[in-house]
């Protein structure tokens, strides 16, 4: 379930070109647009579906999303117009943030504390397999067919999870913890969300960081094709860097048991800024060379593999009988900031990578900077041995 946003984001990354020639976009950077209509579509759409999975069951709810997620594919392929793309890539943007809130609220319905945080690793690491296969797909894709297919293979995707979801998936949220849908009942248990310290600062904390991946993912074609001259290999420059990632979220699911998920993920924060202060000094001083940049990149964004399962762990961990609530609010409060700073960051490309590694240097301190105000000043703390 969790691999569907990840192809929607990715899978048309090699198309990315094409789109803006088939659209004589005027300016190149607009076509990041087809990447953030659909995170702004995925944000606040979390907070209906929360609620709604919490009173319900999840299962239900997933088999809704995903049609729906479908149904937008398909009607992506047909966008006769780039504005008319943008809009069904927001609506597969709502339906894909079901399918996020769902997924989430089963691990947290069945673990929680460390084990939480281990299997969320895992799920993870599933996740960033995908984003390696992903523009290759796409490249596949377009070489058998026009490169609206790379929209039609989502809704493939889509209808085979569906399948297997209605064949497979148990209700994992028992009876008695269904939650009454009413306004004041729903206004309740966002108030608690945000009336939790824990979780309001791990929010605020993953948002802001989590916009360097969202930049990345939306100026990547572009880095690698007009700073390096890669386009024809570009699909497995981008898979180094996922594979960075999937690696590191497997190591955190190996780890986060014994050192706890305060420790790790506070170290790998710190580390994300170092390297991103070092990659630029790097870069503005030696010139852009892609054997310096590529290996501290992919160091630098190994790092999100052991901040985004336990930022997630930390921030639902109180918050467990409303897990789809709790799931629907951390969704809605990551993905909208990291999209408005990813978008802020990215933005910035002018044909040099040096303005948006300050980005991430910014982006590392502010999500430290809300780390320590969520801890009280005092990070490596294994407050949760403490509960």
């Amino acid at each position: 379930m969790m691999a569907l946003n990840a192809l929607a984001i990715d899978t048309m990354l090699p198309a990315l070109h094409n789109i803006a020639t088939t659209y004589s976009l005027q300016h190149e950077n607009d076509q990041q647009l087809v990447i953030f209509a659909y995170v702004l579509g995925f944000g606040a759409p979390q907070l209906v579906f929360g609620p709604i999975s919490d009173r319900f069951g999840r299962k239900g709810v997933a088999l809704f999303c995903i049609a729906a997620y479908s149904i937008a594919g398909f009607a992506c392929m047909l966008s006769w117009t780039f504005d008319l793309l943008l809009f069904t890539r927001f609506l597969q943007g709502i339906a894909a943030s079901g399918i996020r809130v769902v997924a989430v609220s089963i691990v947290r319905d069945l673990m929680e504390g460390r084990a939480m945080a281990r299997i969320m690793s895992l799920v993870m690491t599933v996740f960033m397999i995908v984003p390696i296969l992903a523009p290759a797909v796409g490249q596949g894709v377009m070489l058998l067919a026009p490169w609206q297919w790379t929209f039609g293979i989502l809704s493939l995707a889509g209808i085979g999870c569906g399948t297997w979801i209605a064949l497979r998936l148990p209700e994992t949220l028992k009876p008695e913890d269904r939650q009454p849908l009413n306004v004041a009942q729903t206004f309740r248990g966002y108030k608690r969300v945000v009336t939790t310290p824990v979780t309001i600062g791990y929010m605020g904390a993953s948002g802001v960081i989590f916009g360097a991946l969202f930049s990345y993912v939306a100026s990547s074609e572009q880095v690698f094709r007009e700073v390096f001259n890669k386009t024809d290999t570009f699909v497995l420059w981008f898979a180094g860097i996922a594979g960075a990632l999937s690696v590191s979220n497997f190591m955190n699911s190996r780890i986060v048991e014994r050192f706890g998920m305060r420790r790790v993920s506070h170290t790998v924060l710190i580390g994300f800024i170092l390297l991103s202060i070092l990659n630029a000094a790097l870069m503005a001083t030696m010139g852009e060379r892609l054997e310096i940049f590529y290996p501290l990149f992919a160091l630098t964004f190994a790092c999100f593999g052991m901040m985004g399962a336990n930022f997630s762990a930390l921030g639902m961990e109180p918050l467990g009988r409303i897990a789809g609530t709790a799931s629907a609010a951390y969704g809605f409060m990551t993905t909208t900031v990291a999209s408005f700073f990813g978008w802020m960051v990215a933005s910035r490309f002018d044909g040099s990578v040096v303005p948006i590694l300050e980005g991430y240097v910014g982006l590392g301190i502010a999500s430290l900077v809300i780390v320590l105000i969520t801890e009280r000043g005092k990070l490596f703390g294994t407050r949760e041995d403490e509960a």
